[in-house]
């Protein structure tokens, strides 16, 4: 049933899409609602970048199996390391240590300064104990943790589809 779709450009173009709109969620938070964004949150962006990487990568060519497997790749990391990283800032959201803190700038490689290259989206401004903002009672790094998780769940769906095709 889902073999055919895991091979169509509708599924990458889904998993694109819903990256896009995470990102400008994320802007729409940090200027239209002055919600100024913690190193962790810019890391975050960063693990959202890469699931819209994987479905670009996966809009290349996705009936071949090197694109699809590199795209599945690119997907499971980006939403292993975004999970990782909403839990670690839940943990420090909601058991504040002063010993354990975020630092100020991110410590992106030196080959890839995004906080020098797009200061407005990469450079954090705000505090990872703060939580400015909840739904539902639910704090921003809880969600994009309940996020995270979504995608992992639906890599294991497609993995299935493809291992499972006939």
């Amino acid at each position: 049933m889902f073999s055919g779709f895991v091979r169509s450009r509708s599924s990458w173009t889904m998993l694109l899409v819903s990256g896009v709109a995470l990102e400008l969620t994320a802007l729409f938070f940090q200027y239209v609602m002055n919600l100024d964004p913690c190193v962790m949150c810019v890391y975050i962006r960063v693990a959202v970048l890469g699931i819209i990487a994987a479905g670009l990568i996966g809009l290349i060519a996705p009936k071949l199996v090197f694109i699809r497997l590199f795209a599945t790749v690119s997907w499971a990391v980006s939403a292993s390391w975004g999970a990782k990283l909403a839990y670690e800032l839940y943990q420090i959201q909601s058991d504040p240590n002063p010993f354990a803190t975020c630092s100020f700038l991110p410590d992106f490689p030196h080959w890839m300064p995004l906080h020098d290259w797009l200061p407005s989206v990469f450079m954090p401004t705000g505090m990872c104990t703060d939580t400015p903002w909840t739904f539902l009672n639910i704090t921003m790094a809880q969600w994009m943790l309940v996020i995270f998780i979504g995608y992992l769940a639906l890599l294991l769906i497609f993995l299935t589809a493809i291992l499972n095709r006939r």
